[in-house]
């Protein structure tokens, strides 16, 4: 609301005076500022941080989910505004985009592949065989890469060109120990860091091409998909389903990378059962994406392919959809909790799988543990206790006799 200028009147301009003083483009600002007064001052109202969006976004806290959509489509965190990233909460997000922003990585970087020349301590990095390292102008100081002595120190005596037996001495006395081990543990932690980072990345770029191919899927592919299998569009919609579900699928996968790069290293055993439900999911989700991305191309690439063809495709794909999109919301749920279906003895209790698959905007699923021990145990130990579903490759207890996962017929 705006008041009168005059610093001794606290009158309010109301919409009225607006209405009648006012020119058509003043009347448009103040609408807009009002409105963007009201969103900006309310608690429950946020704008969409997308880019070029206008949406903006009313939210009810309930289950403890801050993941929402808006209408434009893109998934944000109501808490931090971040793009939707369940199951990872908002603290090790800010974490995982400090640190892949940070020059701490391009240091450990230096530290790992670089080697600080005796003269003028500028980082030099081994580009060639040779252990003759030259610095660069002006300082040109000439030196040993192993032992980082004077080359003119060396010759044969020394082991020649690619060795150093100065440097193999030295290092049996424990003279290099320190450096030596600061430049394996820099080494060590920047491998660690790229394997997560590589996979996360990744994933994103394989949702971003997901999005692109739902898109293609609604504006043109389902319409001649329509024509060529003469099925009307409404009954086609589970293939959208299925590219939505791979789309969020992708997401999902992205952020349990950042999940496992800041789980505890001393934790072996939530270690080896978060590597085993996150391997579990990107099969069924690669099994899926296949699905809907390659074997749906033979539906739109040729026409004699007989409607009982369709009809079977139609079913995997709708089976592969529902099961991929139990497991990954039973996956969040365990995240979520910490993965406290590992106890402390290394195991992994059982719980009930979910069955509803209940879902709302941005809301993942909970996860259910399969009932594997994670530390200590043999591959035949476990198909001792479980067998494997052909379907979904969920490990069942050996006394089902269909898939818990997905209702499959054990063969």
């Amino acid at each position: 609301m705006l008041r009168c200028p005059d610093p001794s009147c606290g009158a309010a301009v109301g919409q009225d005076m607006i209405n009648s003083l006012a020119s058509d483009e003043d009347k448009e600002r103040y609408s807009r500022y009002l409105l963007r007064s009201y969103i900006e001052d309310s608690k429950k109202t946020k704008w969409c941080p997308a880019p070029g969006c206008e949406y903006a976004v009313d939210f009810e806290a309930g289950d403890g989910n801050y993941d929402v959509n808006c209408l434009c489509s893109f998934g944000f965190c109501w808490n931090c505004t971040e793009e939707a990233h369940r199951p990872v909460d908002c603290g090790t997000v800010s974490k995982w985009i400090l640190k892949n922003s940070a020059e701490s990585e391009n240091m450990n970087w230096i530290l790992a592949n670089s080697k600080p020349c005796p003269k003028c301590k500028r980082p030099i990095e081994k580009n060639q065989g040779c252990m003759h390292m030259t610095c660069t102008p002006p300082c040109k100081f000439e030196f040993c890469w192993l032992c980082l002595g004077a080359w003119q120190d060396h010759g044969e005596r020394t082991g020649g060109f690619y060795a150093c037996n100065r440097y193999e001495v030295a290092k049996q006395e424990g003279v290099y120990d320190e450096a030596e081990r600061r430049r394996e543990m820099a080494k060590n932690s920047l491998e660690r860091y790229t394997h997560y980072y590589e996979r996360w990345a990744s994933n994103q770029l394989s949702r971003q091409k997901a999005l692109a191919d739902l898109h293609q899927m609604q504006t043109v592919h389902l319409e001649k998909l329509s024509d060529l299998q003469c099925t009307p569009e409404s009954q086609l919609k589970f293939i959208i389903e299925a590219w939505m579900q791979i789309v969020e699928c992708r997401r999902v996968l992205k952020w349990t990378y950042a999940y496992g790069y800041y789980l505890p290293e001393h934790e072996h055993a939530k270690k080896q059962f978060f590597e085993y439900l996150q391997g579990e999911a990107e099969s069924g989700l690669e099994r899926l994406h296949q699905c809907a991305e390659k074997e749906l191309q033979q539906f739109l690439n040729a026409e004699s392919k007989s409607s009982n063809d369709f009809n079977d495709f139609r079913t995997k794909l709708a089976g592969l959809t529902s099961v991929t999109r139990n497991y990954f919301e039973n996956l969040v749920r365990a995240l979520e909790n910490g993965l406290s279906d590992v106890g402390t003895n290394g195991s992994c209790s059982k719980t009930t799988s979910t069955k509803n698959g209940a879902s709302s905007k941005g809301r993942g699923g909970r996860v259910k543990g399969p009932t594997r021990t994670t530390t200590g145990s043999s591959k035949s130990a476990d198909d001792n206790i479980y067998w494997s579903c052909d379907q979904c490759t969920y490990a069942n207890v050996k006394s089902a006799t269909r898939c818990e996962m997905c209702n499959q017929q054990r063969r």
